[in-house]
């Protein structure tokens, strides 16, 4: 039975570019851990590869996001604008490591779906479609799943207004809920006040 006891994050990264080869687009090992990105073309196939490659063997997928990095830093990324995240778990080896993906079209944003390769990203990958807007090529039930059905845009865009584009309530007249133009006055947000010590006196 292997061991349980990780290997460094420098060992593990080591390990992972050698198994996805030319298929690695930027490796970083930072507060130990490992962060890969690949290019959409080889998504699915590193992904694989991490699954079932010995010294790899990511069995699980815990965790999948997407990411807009059209504001990131102030406008200071340049490059692709949508991102596809995965976390991945080797239960066998103790060890974790982070994939990355960027969509190649900020237009309109695909990448292939990991569903055929864990399960478990069937519901994270209808998440980041709603929210985002990321389409999951492959998917075989690419819905909503948390803002209604005839939601319209994508509520985690950097662009996407914070008031949304319309609202919804129940009208007592139609006896139904019904969709009106937002009614939400923008206004200015306080700043938090920082104030100096001692302030009025008090010690």
């Amino acid at each position: 039975m292997p061991s349980l006891t990780p290997v460094s994050a420098q060992q593990l990264g080591e390990s992972v570019a050698a198994v996805l080869g030319a298929k690695v687009k930027s490796l970083k090992v930072a507060l130990g851990e490992v962060t890969v990105t690949v290019a959409a073309a080889d998504y699915l196939a590193a992904a694989t590869l991490l699954r079932d490659t010995a010294g790899c063997q990511f069995e699980q997928l815990i965790d999948l996001c997407g990411v807009d990095y059209s504001e990131y830093k102030d406008g200071q990324h340049e490059g692709l604008r949508y991102c596809v995240v995965s976390h991945l778990l080797s239960v066998s080896l103790n060890q974790r490591v982070r994939l990355k993906v960027f969509c190649s079209d900020d237009d309109f944003p695909v990448v292939d779906s990991l569903q055929g390769i864990w399960n478990s990203a069937n519901w994270f990958e209808r998440e980041a479609f709603d929210l985002f807007g990321v389409v999951f090529e492959g998917h075989n039930d690419l819905r909503r799943i948390l803002t209604d059905y005839g939601f319209i845009g994508h509520p985690f865009r950097k662009d996407f207004p914070t008031t949304g584009h319309v609202e919804m309530r129940y009208d007592s007249v139609q006896k139904r809920v019904i969709y009106q133009p937002v009614t939400i006055e923008p206004r200015e947000i306080t700043p938090r006040v920082i104030r100096e010590d001692n302030y009025g006196g008090l010690h």
